[in-house]
């Protein structure tokens, strides 16, 4: 059985929610990710941040990233698996959710993120192709 821990991509980082966007935008760079965790003032997950969510609902919107939040682009529940989840698990809370990134946590800490690249190299033809056409699918 192949368990997230297994398929993530390790050195994940939280942004703080009181960080701003063009930090975040710089954090992103010099990880080369896409992506960043949120975290409240307990280090607990609040959302996640997207590079989409910097461009289209901050710079888009004539606001300044210098003086946006990340905690002010949270939106909605996280979502997030453990890092002893199976397979499984992590497709099916991706695909019910349809969502592209996922971190991972263990014992309440962040330990990595799941993404499409990680599943394209651990998961079958077969398995990515559900994936995709689940995810990627208009309602």
């Amino acid at each position: 059985m192949t368990i997230a821990s297994e398929i993530m991509h390790r050195g994940a980082q939280w942004i703080p929610a009181h960080e701003t966007l063009d930090r975040a935008a710089q954090m992103m760079r010099d990880m080369d990710v896409g992506a960043l965790p949120i975290a409240d003032a307990d280090e607990r997950l609040c959302g996640i941040l997207t590079d989409r969510d910097i461009v289209v609902g901050c710079v888009a919107m004539g606001h300044d990233p210098s003086k946006v939040t990340a905690g002010e682009m949270a939106k909605g529940t996280p979502r997030w698996v453990d890092a002893n989840a199976d397979v499984g698990e992590v497709l099916q809370e991706m695909q019910g959710h349809q969502i592209r990134r996922l971190p991972v946590i263990e014992n309440k800490r962040l330990v990595g993120m799941i993404s499409e690249a990680d599943l394209a190299k651990h998961l079958s033809e077969e398995q990515i192709a559900a994936w995709v056409e689940s995810v990627y699918a208009r309602s």
